[in-house]
């Protein structure tokens, strides 16, 4: 890492003077021609995590580890396309004059919100096909999501990215926060709210209260932990997008914070309406009620 001197002004704009840590190499290392990113590093631990979280839950909630290792080989590649054709979409103008950019997927542009659409459509398709009750396999996997997604916006934090406006060095130094974060967080000239550091502890929060609750005798309806995310994950995106100055935007409108605040209300609904219309919904931990392993 190369040194510089920031200023750091006394009105609160400045309280010191001190030599700070510049920003961290986005490259983790480099093999011949290929660098390696701490982001794809970060994006493929947690990745690796949830799935091995998840391996384990679906062996206790009766379903085959095998049909989640498929489902994976098919989930992961198209949730990056997904991601990345969301991004595309919501910067077409660019794109339009520049179509031979929509490919470079390397000089980053994916949303995690497309990931998460196209994901959610081979889970269902894949449960379809598989005959595994859809919500149980959502439910399943929605928790390692978060944890997932808190690991990710540590990729976001070493390309010095999905930051929030401009604040103060005694802002940041109100907030606890170690050192070398407030030195990641001198982009441009100025310090910025670190909003990635806001959402992956909010996600990690939620990681922690589903997976705390999730085997609580009676508490959660097949899809209700899934629903949970969609609440929880949605409330935390809304509220941390309106702090972003980097947001993929429709008209005036942030396009995450929107769909953020519609998946909300969507859960709340489903919530209550499932419970009202099917009072005999079989419990999270009833698991899939198929034998073990099971005939298709």
């Amino acid at each position: 890492m190369n040194t510089q001197r920031i200023p750091i002004r006394s009105n609160g704009d400045v309280i010191l003077s001190e030599l700070a840590l510049g920003a961290i190499n986005p490259i983790a290392l480099t093999l011949g021609p290929l660098q390696v990113r701490w982001y794809g590093l970060i994006i493929t631990a947690g990745v690796v995590i949830a799935v091995i979280l998840t391996l384990r839950e679906a062996n206790r909630r009766q379903i085959m580890p095998d049909d989640i290792v498929d489902l994976i080989l098919w989930m992961l590649p198209i949730s990056i396309i997904g991601a990345r054709t969301y991004y595309v979409v919501f910067q077409w103008p660019y794109y339009a004059q520049n179509p031979g950019d929509i490919i470079k997927i390397w000089q980053g542009g994916i949303a995690i919100y497309g990931g998460l659409i196209a994901a959610m459509i081979v889970i269902i398709v894949f449960c379809m096909k598989r005959l595994i009750p859809t919500w149980l396999l959502l439910d399943i996997i929605a928790p390692t999501v978060l944890l997932a997604q808190a690991m990710g916006r540590w990729g976001n934090f070493m390309n010095q990215e999905a930051f929030g406006a401009k604040t103060t060095a005694a802002f940041l130094h109100g907030l606890h926060i170690p050192q070398f974060i407030m030195n990641q967080m001198w982009i441009n000239g100025a310090y910025r709210q670190p909003t990635f550091l806001y959402e992956s502890t909010g996600t990690l929060l939620g990681f922690i209260v589903l997976m705390s609750l999730r085997h609580r005798l009676h508490l959660f309806k097949q899809g209700e932990i899934f629903l949970s995310y969609l609440i929880w994950y949605g409330i935390v995106r809304a509220i941390v997008e309106g702090m972003r100055t980097d947001s993929l935007m429709w008209g005036p409108i942030r396009v995450s914070q929107a769909l953020s605040v519609i998946l909300v209300i969507f859960a709340i609904v489903m919530i209550f309406y499932r419970r009202y219309h099917d009072p005999k919904l079989p419990w999270y931990l009833d698991g899939s009620g198929l034998k073990y392993p099971y005939e298709r």
